[in-house]
């Protein structure tokens, strides 16, 4: 039996590590002062192979702000020797990303099959999409909304009480192929959504009222990549004859002023907004089912990470919706619900000036088409870990989104005529 737990162990572990093993390499945070420190830093990029994990990209540095980049381990001393050298400020958030990597599972014996608090391979979300549908008939549903570029079926969960003509609220996760807390937070919704529905009644309330649609990933190709080769691996993993590189980013491809300001025009680029507006299987899937429910869609939902923030239309320019007090004072109030729990600290605001620029994104794109409560949610945490969050924050984590998420819905339902 031990010997059985050992191998299991084994390759447990080593189905963590297939692929690239972020052994050794550094995450930076740098203070950006002004527009000089900007140019240094773009200056750095053209030079070294950076990732940026915020912003997406060095065209979106600004000044008076911070800078957090992975860098690979063979160039982490020219890169501290650079930024030394012109003075720029900057911390080491993460020593060695392989390590914090590893750390990220709490526990090597993992057991088999689906848990809540515990990061999902895409294998056990596909099946766990059909068992909670089907332990749940009288309050899932599940229906295809399309395929990837590799051919995977996306998967959409109608979350309600039946009913006709009842209005809606679209919630979307995975769209950042390494956000991993993002899916964990869809199925965390689906979850407390039966298990409360006969026990508090806020849930029954929003549940008998409302159908919410639940995209548990969007960018299944990306996800899947990022269990099985390359762990930071970001967008879609479609090609385009001419060029070797691949994937394009999923929350630049929208008709949204796309490819304007803060996307690239460069297959290469992880902010790459592709060779036309929804030209991804996957963003097109969604935009049609949207199109197709638009009448019942009150609300959109789409959740990120990190940095802590819950942002509004518009990124991809500087200017205002039209509604911008009602959703400022519902963002505002939606952050002070979600800190009651663990005092966790969100900002909130316009896209465009709370974080940066970035055209194409899906909520910008879903407020255009008339849905005037149109959100973004970036989860845990502010840095410390980025994106390689430990799973012992799942819980609390979805915990606070999840009234955060209720406040809204709430807020909407009060708020339909």
């Amino acid at each position: 039996m031990l010997v059985f737990l050992v191998l299991v162990t084994v390759a447990l572990a080593s189905a963590h590590h297939s692929g690239e093993h972020y052994e050794g390499e550094k995450v930076f945070r740098v203070n950006v002062e002004d527009e000089n420190h900007v140019s240094l830093l773009q200056e750095l990029a053209s030079t070294n192979q950076i990732d940026f994990w915020k912003p997406d990209s060095a065209t979106q540095i600004k000044p008076h702000s911070t800078v957090d980049f992975r860098v690979k381990a063979g160039d982490s001393v020219t890169v501290e020797d650079f930024m030394e050298q012109n003075e720029l400020q900057y911390e080491v958030l993460i020593s060695n990303l392989g390590s914090v990597l590893e750390a990220q599972f709490d526990s090597l014996a993992r057991a088999t099959g689906h848990s809540y608090v515990k990061y999902n391979n895409w294998e056990t979300i596909e099946a766990w999409t059909q068992e909670v549908t089907s332990e749940n008939p009288d309050l899932i549903s599940r229906s295809t909304i399309g395929t990837t570029f590799e051919g995977r079926t996306i998967y959409l969960l109608k979350v309600g009480k039946a009913g006709s003509n009842k209005p809606a609220i679209f919630i979307d996760c995975g769209f950042h192929a390494r956000e991993w807390i993002s899916p964990a937070f869809c199925q965390w919704f689906v979850r407390e959504a039966v298990r409360t529905y006969g026990s508090e009644i806020q849930t029954r309330e929003l549940l008998d009222k409302f159908d919410f649609y639940v995209l548990p990933v969007l960018n299944i190709d990306g996800y899947v990549y990022t269990w099985t080769k390359a762990r930071m691996w970001r967008k879609t993993r479609s090609t385009y004859s001419g060029s070797r590189c691949i994937g394009t980013d999923p929350n630049r491809n929208f008709d949204a002023g796309w490819c304007s300001i803060g996307a690239s025009s460069s297959p290469c680029d992880e902010t790459y907004c592709g060779p036309a507006a929804e030209s991804e299987k996957e963003t097109k899937a969604l935009a049609d089912f949207i199109r197709e429910n638009l009448s019942s869609i009150k609300a959109y939902l789409t959740i990120h990470s990190y940095s802590q923030m819950l942002l509004y239309p518009y990124s991809y320019a500087y200017k205002l919706p039209e509604n911008d007090v009602e959703l400022d004072a519902l963002a505002k109030a939606t952050v002070q619900e979600l800190a009651t729990l663990y005092g966790t600290k969100y900002t909130y605001g316009p896209g465009a000036t709370t974080i940066y620029p970035a055209a194409g994104g899906s909520d910008d794109w879903a407020y255009d088409q008339g849905i005037k409560y149109s959100f973004t949610f970036e989860l845990r945490d502010t840095g410390r870990y980025g994106f390689a969050l430990p799973e012992s924050q799942i819980q609390p984590t979805c915990e606070e989104t999840l009234l955060a998420v209720k406040y809204v819905a709430s807020y909407v339902l009060e708020h339909l005529y």
